[in-house]
This record gives C-alpha cells, sequence and structure tokens, in this order.
C-alpha cells in the first residue's frame, strides 16, 4: 500500500530533492516499505541527512633532507678513551674543578687535594682525606703520617714515586675529623675513576675509614685486616676510564696516623704489607721488617 504524506511533508520533501540536485546528487533511491520507519509529522526522520562538510586538506608535510653520516668519521676527542695515564689523571683533575659539591668546600679548606705518584704503579695507597699539611702543600701525605707512610714505603722495597697516593675525600675536614657519609660518597668517584686510570695490581686501604668506603663494608678492623679483596672499582659506564673487564686486589692496615698514637701497632700494619709485597712478588727481608 503506498504511503501518503500531508501537504506540508510533500513541500518540504521537494525542498529538499531540489536541494541535492543544486549540490548535483540526482540519484536518489527509496528504501522498501518493510524498512521504512513509520511515518510521522517529524520531517527530519524521512528525509535523508545533509552531506558532511568535506574535511580540510591536512597542511603540508615539510621533509627537511638532512646529509647523511660520515660512518667512518672519528668520534669526537672526548668520546674516545684516553690511553695515557698522565693525561686522564689530569683530565679527572680538571673534572672536579674547584669542587664545591659537598660542605668540605665551606669549611676552611685551602685547596683540593688531589693525588701523586706514579701514573702506572702497581700499588696504590689510599688514605681518609688530607690534614693540616696536606692542605697547605696540597700533596696527601706530606705530614708527619706522610713521613712514616715513606717509611713504610721504604720498607717495602720500594720509593714513594714508585707507588701512587690519593685519599676518600680531596678536601681537609676541620679540625681533622672523620668525613661524613655524604662527603665520601661525593667524592669516592673521583677516586674510583683515578684507581681505574692507575689501573694498580693492589690497592691499599689506609684506615677504617678508606677501607669501608671502598669495600661498602662497615666492620672493624681486626675483621678486614689479614687478607686480601678482589676490587673493581665503581666508575660511571661514560667515563672514558671505563673497563669492565678489569678489577684490582685491596688489602686493609692501620692508618700511619694511628700507628703514630699507638706505635704498638707498628708489627701488625708490617704483616698487612707483607702480605701485599708476597702478592706483588717483592723480596721480603728481615732487614726491611726493622
Amino acid at each position: 500500500m503506498a504511503r501518503t504524506f500531508d501537504t506540508a511533508t510533500r513541500e518540504a520533501l521537494a525542498e529538499r530533492v531540489r536541494f541535492y540536485r543544486e549540490l548535483g546528487i540526482y540519484d536518489l533511491y527509496r528504501r522498501p516499505a518493510s524498512d521504512a520507519p513509520e511515518a510521522t509529522e517529524n520531517v527530519e526522520t524521512v528525509a535523508p541527512p545533509l552531506p558532511a562538510a568535506a574535511p580540510e586538506p591536512p597542511p603540508p608535510v615539510v621533509v627537511q633532507h638532512l646529509p647523511e653520516p660520515d660512518l667512518f668519521e672519528p668520534a669526537p676527542a672526548e668520546a674516545r678513551p684516553i690511553t695515557d695515564s698522565a693525561e686522564a689523571l689530569r683530565v679527572i683533575r680538571g673534572d672536579l674543578g674547584d669542587c664545591t659539591r659537598c660542605p668540605l668546600h665551606k669549611l676552611g679548606r685551602k685547596q683540593i687535594v688531589f693525588g701523586v705518584g706514579n701514573p702506572h704503579a702497581e700499588l696504590m695507597f689510599v688514605g681518609e682525606g688530607p690534614g693540616a699539611d696536606e692542605d697547605e702543600q696540597g700533596e696527601p701525605f706530606v705530614g708527619r703520617a706522610g713521613q712514616l707512610l715513606n717509611n713504610m714505603i721504604t720498607a717495602m722495597g720500594l720509593r714513594r714515586e714508585d707507588v701512587y697516593i690519593a685519599n676518600i675525600v680531596k678536601c681537609r675536614p676541620p679540625q681533622n675529623r672523620t668525613p661524613e657519609r655524604e662527603e665520601c660518597d661525593t667524592c669516592s668517584p673521583f677516586l674510583m675513576r683515578q684507581i681505574a686510570v692507575v689501573r694498580p695490581k693492589i690497592v691499599v686501604a689506609l684506615g677504617a675509614v678508606a677501607a669501608k668506603n671502598m669495600l661498602g663494608v662497615n666492620d672493624a678492623m681486626a675483621n678486614l685486616r689479614g687478607r686480601i679483596y678482589d676490587f673493581r672499582p665503581l666508575v660511571p659506564r661514560g667515563a672514558s676510564e671505563y673497563d669492565s673487564a678489569w678489577a684490582a686486589k685491596l688489602a686493609v692496615t692501620y692508618h700511619p696516623a694511628y700507628l703514630l698514637r699507638d706505635p704498638r701497632q707498628k708489627k701488625e700494619a708490617w704483616k698487612d704489607l707483607q702480605l701485599v709485597m708476597r702478592f706483588l712478588g717483592l723480596p721480603i727481608t728481615q732487614k726491611s721488617g726493622e
């Protein structure tokens, strides 16, 4: 049965057809009566929807043609490993600069005490921190404790010039107090880089502060002494001196300043040094132990 529309609906449909023809649309299709919705007085329910407006074209894509990299171009100098140890130590000292990273820089220090000795040493000594004499001269172990350390090195059959000497912290703590944890943690990365550059066969930690910081343990000296540890300096992977395949050994003995206060422990310290000498293959004589 054909559907009938009232006059208003027919006029609305005729207007809609004219609208589509003006748009260039001439073929219109009518759904079968069984599928068509029931007629209502609302013309919008029977009239086809208006076509959606055409989207605006996207802005043109600008492609920047960059020159292809030269795969054989050498890496920048700062990215290449520094093979000369003396130069690498100078680079680390330059990175340290006029350090203000921890509170020690504003607690009365006169200068940074970096390190001294053979940049290719097989033996390295690491102490706690500079004292008054070291702060004055800018070199580690130059006071009374330094003179005793020189005697210890001589007893081993070596010279001060044969070894490398540094400290956990590079600024003098006020009144020679023990360096605090923040100070040690801030300064230790530079020491680790120094060790990685020198590449000693063995490092001797002088005193509890050096031993605990380098081994990452909190134990008494009596338990830390008397053995040789495997030791790998924790160097940042991006540092030029980084070498994940290299490791050293570490031994622990008393700090020379402690031996000055308690000379009875010198015999124990000599036992520790003999352990190091055996590891290095140095001859041990009665004279060297006197």
